[in-house]
């Protein structure tokens, strides 16, 4: 067993020894090892095994390991869980940012020994990021669902920057039963590290390793994000002035007060007061840094500050 000391923060600069470091995205063996050293576990599986890394981290703690994947015969999505498990390790695909079936493995060599073409169950396929995060959570609820009473799954998982946004797997990931720790895992010799990026672009040097515990295998709460658009005039915390300019902001000219008290009368920041129109008007006269009035009745965002 490892004498490292597991903590909220983890940086392996050395990968250790175990898997294949040609096999892009494989983590460090000394994560796996950490793992297994403190929570103890007594076997460990692992349903995305990838180049084998766990087995290997769990031969040098000398415990029994079960791991699998789409190159080897098993299908997350369609295959049923052979184990109850103790303790998984799941390091799913990072979206479509590594492409694994056809391209770190031959497609060809699992159809011909498993029957089927992976590259149809591959995750790191599914190029709409919705669609990917409706399977990863689908397979995520699968393991846990398999776990025995008291056991655990360690996740880990990163960030994915595209086109100035960011899409976020711990924020969009399915949390069920006790969320018991959040770790960030620092990452090194990203094939990112040798690219220059221009603009406004803040590299991604880390990634988490979401710890959950099975305390009751009948009900159990889930944490589950959901997106929706929301009204900046139905929302509560939005102030008159900061609504007031939003409505403004829409528009590059003077507008009369008409069309304030048109943009807001459906809405709760009008129907939650019954002086909404006076309001409304107090609000322009009392911040003169935001709204210029233009003349009599009109007005528009002083863009200086917006």
């Amino acid at each position: 067993m490892p004498d490292r000391k597991l903590t909220s923060i983890v940086s392996y600069p050395e990968r250790g020894i175990g898997g294949n470091n040609r096999y892009r995205g494989n983590c460090s063996s000394k994560l796996v090892e950490d793992l297994i050293s403190f929570f103890k576990p007594s076997e460990i599986c692992d349903y995305m095994c990838g180049s084998g890394t766990t087995k290997a981290a769990a031969d040098n703690c000398k415990i029994k390991s079960n791991i699998y994947d789409l190159h080897s015969g098993f299908d997350i999505l369609n295959c049923d869980i052979p184990e109850r498990p103790e303790f998984v390790f799941w390091h799913p695909p990072y979206w479509d940012i590594i492409v694994y079936s056809d391209v770190m493995y031959k497609a060809s060599d699992v159809m011909s020994k498993f029957g089927y073409d992976p590259i149809k169950h591959d995750l790191s396929r599914i190029q709409d990021w919705n669609k990917f995060v409706e399977v990863m959570n689908y397979a995520m609820m699968k393991q846990y669902s398999a776990l025995q009473k008291g056991g655990r799954m360690a996740v880990l998982m990163g960030d994915i920057k595209k086109k100035g946004k960011l899409y976020s797997m711990i924020s969009e990931i399915i949390k069920p039963g006790t969320l018991e720790n959040i770790i960030i895992k620092a990452q090194h010799n990203c094939f990112s590290d040798n690219i220059s990026y221009s603009g406004h672009f803040i590299p991604i040097l880390h990634e988490y390793v979401m710890i959950v515990r099975k305390d009751n295998p009948l009900i159990f709460p889930i944490l589950f994000s959901k997106k929706q658009n929301s009204d900046i005039r139905d929302i509560p915390g939005a102030t008159w002035r900061d609504v007031v300019a939003a409505v403004l902001e829409e528009k590059t000219e003077a507008v009369p007060l008409s069309y304030l008290y048109e943009q807001l009368a459906e809405h709760k920041k009008a129907k939650q007061n019954k002086w909404w129109k006076e309001k409304i008007r107090q609000t322009l006269q009392y911040n003169p840094a935001y709204f210029v009035h233009t003349e009599r009745g009109m007005w528009k965002l002083s863009r200086t500050t917006a």
